[in-house]
């Protein structure tokens, strides 16, 4: 027997695929060399040695704020579109497809240094230069920090530069002409600075929490961490290193600078203090031009409303002019309607002329009442401003 499938079926399986995180990971490790795998989850985890919950934050599905965590032998980046697994010798990047990710992987082979340079610093035995080189040298998880929190401060503070550039000259043109149109416009960039705001702001609180704490950079510390677990002898660095030439080249290169630190003091995060510093004030720096556009916006908002009260002021005026010429006038018909009547009146014989004055003085009443009703609206409104 054979079965068809409905093509909305079809549709269906197609969206659930689609709708499935993607499982590629771009892998660099300190060599500078690229290697796309295409794995679960349970691969990264035995890779990395990292728990599911740990890769549950970098889930494009599930929705996390900014975060880096620390662990034993990793660092868990999740930054905006950055969703990063840092060690000591390689970093895992989730879809490199993506076209936010290009820029970041292109960007860490640029700094990573080529795999002929650690072979040619690793073939000198005398070479002073050489040491105190390495020792300069930050660690590889601190650089590969350094690349995704300088790209996603570059990213972010891009966003911004792009909505600075379309709301100023809105809002410049929403005060010159308030229509429906610039409203509409003005409303839309509103609600994606908003959105940017709040994007921007938990960079800036994770930055700001880890500096915070110096338990947590500490953790950051993986070289370190690699350095301490490894048998140090007391005649000098050469146990350092192993025969395998990619942790030999982890330890020489990434752990050497660190040797001194976990000899001496084991809790000094100036290193990584100064790193977070300098970006979470350029990320600070972001945030302040979202704020600035924020106030601009809400001091646009009033200019706005301003006039709008005095365009509510200047119609409420023609209303009470309005009203009060209708009130005199309906006062003068009055008696002109009383005395017009064609009603015989004895009183009325002979005396014609009055019905002249009376409505001559029906008319200067009126217009005395109108001038008064003014004049007392005029002194009013004086007043209360």
């Amino acid at each position: 027997m054979v079965h068809v499938v409905p093509a909305d079926l079809q549709a269906v399986v197609a969206v659930k695929k689609k709708a499935q995180p993607s499982r590629s990971w771009v892998l660099l490790d300190s060599t500078g060399e690229t290697t796309v795998l295409d794995v679960d989850k349970y691969a990264i985890m035995h890779r990395v040695n990292i728990h599911a919950r740990d890769l549950r934050i970098l889930d494009p599905l599930l929705s996390y704020p900014s975060t880096i965590l620390g662990r034993d032998g990793a660092i868990v980046l999740n930054l905006e579109h950055i969703k990063a697994i840092i060690t000591s010798e390689e970093v895992l990047l989730r879809d490199p497809s993506d076209e936010n990710v290009v820029p970041v992987v292109q960007e860490l082979r640029r700094r990573l240094p080529p795999a002929n340079v650690i072979r040619q610093g690793q073939d000198y035995t005398n070479g002073q230069n050489d040491v105190e080189g390495d020792e300069d040298e930050s660690p590889f998880e601190f650089r590969a920090l350094e690349v995704a929190l300088e790209s996603i401060c570059s990213f972010l503070a891009a966003r911004t530069l792009e909505l600075e550039t379309a709301a100023y000259p809105a809002l410049d043109e929403l005060t010159s002409q308030i229509s429906s149109r610039n409203l509409d416009r003005v409303r839309k960039l509103k609600s994606a600075m908003t959105r940017l705001t709040a994007r921007v702001q938990k960079v800036r609180d994770e930055l700001e929490q880890l500096l915070d704490d110096d338990d947590d950079m500490a953790d950051l510390y993986l070289s370190r961490k690699l350095a301490g677990t490894s048998p140090v002898s007391g005649s000098g660095a050469a146990n350092w290193y192993p025969a395998s030439p990619t942790i030999g080249s982890k330890i020489s290169r990434a752990s050497r600078a660190s040797i001194a630190t976990v000899r001496g003091d084991e809790n000094d995060v100036e290193e990584l203090e100064m790193l977070l510093e300098a970006y979470f004030m350029q990320i600070d720096g972001t945030l302040n031009k979202l704020t600035t556009l924020r106030e601009y916006i809400d001091d646009t908002e009033d200019y706005i409303n301003i006039q709008l009260d005095n365009h509510r002021n200047q119609l409420i005026q023609l209303e009470l002019f309005l009203s009060s010429g209708t009130v005199c006038l309906s006062i003068y018909s009055l008696v002109t309607a009383i005395f017009g009547m064609n009603i015989p009146y004895t009183w009325n014989d002979n005396h014609g002329y009055m019905f002249k004055w009376v409505v001559i003085v029906s008319g200067i009443f009126s217009a005395i009442l109108f001038v008064l009703i003014m004049s007392y609206a005029r002194v009013k409104s004086l007043v209360g401003s």
